[in-house]
């Protein structure tokens, strides 16, 4: 796959340099059978080629965007009363959703167990407000809400991701298999992604050696020679979610769909209800909370709905650019 170094057009600031390759396009099988519901029915998909970044964005060019711009995360805003009329006024403060371990086995199914809200969390704080970024430039940023990755794409003269481009390229010219990399999650017994090993939520054996983020790049390149496509942060695309069956394209034993879309932003809109009925982006890729006796999403076809005003200590993005010349 063809390299640059994005950064000297008026388009992409030389602040925020970063790699990127060319993927070349072509047709495979989107989604998987026999894992979560939402990523089935499998269906042939073509998408046209194009570049992507190499890594997640990291602290350091999310740190050079926020220099060059001044840009305020939604995290570092606190939520207006009107919005929330029922919350407790002195939580309506500027913070995000952080992961916090629990010292001891808990229910699965009441994630209210390993997530709180933390007020003073932000990218620029990824683990409280006593937190820093020192020593974590090369980790992807996180605390990210849909909002903060397009402002960041626009300002480097890129896009987000569809899903069917992200998936395209996190399965590395490798069609139909179950991970990145091939049909085994640990082959040879290598850890091949930042992954929970353990017991999640409580206990993890460290086997990858990081409790929460990894730098990028810490684990082989896939295929096309993109890291961190599996593991490490959840990443935004660009589409509305809707379940498998309920998107607007349908599979099809014939012929591939062409650079489809995802649903409209009412139908990503979660039909249990709830106060926010906010809509939902699809991430893609898993997380380093991603656990084998947990969330098995560590793999190109997982897929997941994000409310799109909500930023955890779990989410980040990476940028594309729909065009063959490089810049």
């Amino acid at each position: 796959m063809k390299s640059i170094t994005s950064g000297n057009s008026p388009q992409t600031p030389a602040a925020s340099a970063v790699e990127m390759r060319w993927i070349p396009g072509g047709s495979f099988t989107m989604g998987a059978d026999g894992f979560y519901p939402e990523e089935s029915p499998t269906r042939r998909v073509q998408v046209d080629g194009f570049w992507i970044d190499e890594t997640p964005v990291t602290n350091a060019q999310f740190a050079r965007f926020v220099d060059a711009t001044g840009y305020i995360t939604q995290a570092e805003i606190a939520p207006r009363p009107e919005d929330f009329p029922d919350a407790d006024r002195e939580q309506l403060r500027a913070g995000s959703l952080l992961f916090v371990p629990p010292g001891t086995q808990v229910r699965l199914d009441d994630v209210s167990q390993w997530w709180a809200w933390c007020i003073g969390a932000s990218w620029r704080t990824p683990y409280g407000p006593d937190s820093d970024l020192r020593d974590l430039g090369d980790h992807p940023v996180v605390h990210i809400v849909h909002a903060d990755a397009v402002a960041y794409a626009k300002w480097a003269g890129k896009v987000l991701p569809s899903e069917a481009e992200w998936e395209f390229a996190a399965r590395g010219g490798q069609d139909g298999l179950a991970y990145a990399w091939g049909s085994e999650l640990t082959p040879g017994g290598k850890v091949m992604a930042n992954y929970w090993q353990g017991h999640f939520p409580w206990l993890n054996s460290l086997e990858d050696g990081y409790l929460r983020t990894s730098p990028v790049r810490s684990y082989p390149a896939n295929g096309y020679g993109l890291f961190d496509m599996i593991g490490n942060v959840w990443e935004w695309t660009d589409d509305w979610y809707a379940a498998g069956e309920d998107l607007p394209f349908k599979a099809s034993a014939c012929c591939a769909t062409r650079n489809p879309r995802g649903a409209t932003e009412a139908q990503s809109i979660d039909p249990r209800g709830g106060p926010a009925r906010m809509g939902r982006r699809v991430l893609k890729g898993g997380s380093h909370l991603c656990s084998e006796d947990y969330c098995q999403r560590f793999r190109p076809a997982a897929r997941h709905p994000q409310a799109i005003d909500t930023s955890t200590s779990h989410i980040g993005f990476r940028c594309i650019r729909r065009s063959a010349v490089a810049l």
